[in-house]
């Protein structure tokens, strides 16, 4: 059976994609995400950074459609996302990774501010908050992706943190 506790946290993971709300994940939710994302930084989204982004919106829905969306209407009910993406990716979270990686990629590249290709903690912060993330919890959550305390996250801290997130066990 199947915990409370694991359903919320189910629920949150799904809400994440959600980002319009409609009660199902679809390709306009990616490509909405890296639209916010791209405002919230002031990044064109003709330019080559919001390119890159959009690319990798398109992939990271294909691949979550590719082992999610069960009956192929192009929409990933929370039913399917709970069945499908989670199980799967809670059985491989590395597959989960490479999915998400052509947007985490992109995303850190449109946000970075410096030659090391890395974000500030309080960037991480605001991009947390661009996907709905409350405002305490964004800022808990890039605070301890910076485990060094240098102040920087890079992408290797932010892949691995977003596939453990993604793959709760029950």
């Amino acid at each position: 059976m199947v915990s409370s506790e694991y359903e919320r946290r189910i629920a949150a993971r799904f809400a994440t994609f959600d980002q319009d709300g409609n009660g199902s994940i679809d390709r306009e939710d990616f490509s909405g995400a890296a639209k916010s994302l791209l405002a919230e930084f002031d990044v064109r989204a003709r330019s080559d950074r919001g390119q890159a982004l959009y690319a990798g919106a398109e992939a990271f829905w294909q691949g979550m459609a590719g082992i999610a969306d069960r009956d192929g209407d192009q929409r990933i009910s929370r039913e399917e996302f709970v069945t499908g993406a989670v199980k799967r990716l809670r059985d491989n979270p590395d597959r989960f990774a490479e999915i998400a990686r052509p947007f985490l990629h992109a995303a850190l590249d449109a946000v970075a501010t410096g030659p090391d290709g890395q974000a500030t903690v309080s960037d991480i912060a605001r991009v947390l908050r661009v996907f709905h993330v409350p405002e305490e919890v964004a800022r808990s959550v890039a605070t301890a992706l910076d485990a060094d305390g240098d102040g920087r996250v890079g992408e290797p801290e932010i892949i691995s943190a977003f596939a453990r997130y993604f793959t709760v066990p029950e």
